[in-house]
């Protein structure tokens, strides 16, 4: 899939790496890591570099956006962590689905430090998770979601959140929420695309047209259901991306001068739709 690409899709940015070395430095102050990965590419999403650095702080991970992934392959998913001996929940930010598991969860992980510190006659206190994920990974809607209030700034824009934040919620936990943090390089590029796909790796660095052709390939394999609902086609769809996507256009009315497809403006339309989810629940990486 990725060879059809013409250039290698990479990008990290300079203050990630400041933010590797804040995510180091400050692991001391948690009783344990929440990672946030995208539920649509729960492997995808991983950040390697990261599990390097945690070393033998417990780990949470939080499957955001699962209201765009398949329900089946969350499952699936999930199962896969469990048997990993990793904790695991969904989670749903807009809907708050999971949110009080999450939070269960997480003071039960962190039980074993905090307890300690009673034990040695520290007075009670929250317990404190460190969030950490890629960028665009729903990192901050869940951590507005957990508090209640907006107190970080959410863009749908990759690398927003640049400095440590310490937020407290209700629920005695402590969060501190860091910037995201992608690889310096990406050797499978498959991994790089899903990025793309997902806007983890931004838009301007790159060229979307040829990206986008591969995404609607493989959604016309994965969920061709979502497609044909949402621009009420029948199946079978085209299986060359560029035709599904000149299909699209001109339902759409993407039309330029001349009667020519606008190939621009359907290269946007189908990126925001799909990310969006308007078009179907789809899970990018299979468990294996």
């Amino acid at each position: 899939m990725s060879e059809q690409l013409a250039e290698t899709l990479q990008w990290f940015p300079g203050h990630m790496k400041k933010a590797e070395r804040l995510v180091e430095e400050n692991l001391r102050l948690v009783d344990l890591v929440i990672e946030v990965l995208d539920a649509r590419i729960p492997c995808s999403s991983q950040n390697p570099n990261l599990q390097n650095l945690l070393g033998d702080k417990p780990r949470l991970i939080a499957l955001a956006k699962s209201d765009l992934a398949s329900v089946e392959d969350t499952k699936l998913w999930l199962k896969k962590f469990h048997d990993d001996g990793i904790t695991a929940v969904a989670v749903d930010a807009v809907q708050g689905t999971g949110i009080k598991k999450l939070i269960s969860e997480a003071k039960t992980l962190a039980e074993k430090n905090t307890h300690k510190l009673v034990k040695y006659g520290a007075k009670p206190r929250a317990a404190r998770a460190m969030v950490i994920g890629i960028p665009n990974v729903g990192k901050s809607s869940l951590i507005n979601r957990l508090a209640g209030v907006n107190h970080t700034k959410i863009e749908n824009r990759p690398g927003v959140t640049r400095a440590k934040q310490w937020i407290k919620i209700a629920d005695g936990l402590q969060l501190l929420d860091m910037p995201g943090i992608l690889l310096p390089k990406y050797e499978d590029q498959t991994v790089a695309l899903k990025l793309a796909w997902t806007y983890a790796i931004s838009d301007e660095i790159h060229d979307l047209e040829p990206i986008t052709y591969l995404l609607l390939e493989t959604l016309a394999k994965k969920n061709p259901a979502g497609i044909c609902e949402r621009f009420k086609f029948s199946e079978p769809l085209p299986e060359i991306g560029q035709e599904l996507l000149e299909k699209i256009g001109f339902k759409r009315g993407c039309i330029r001068k001349g009667g020519l497809l606008d190939v621009d403006k359907t290269v946007k339309l189908v990126l925001s739709e799909f990310r969006a989810g308007k078009l179907g629940r789809v899970t990018l990486d299979e468990v294996d």
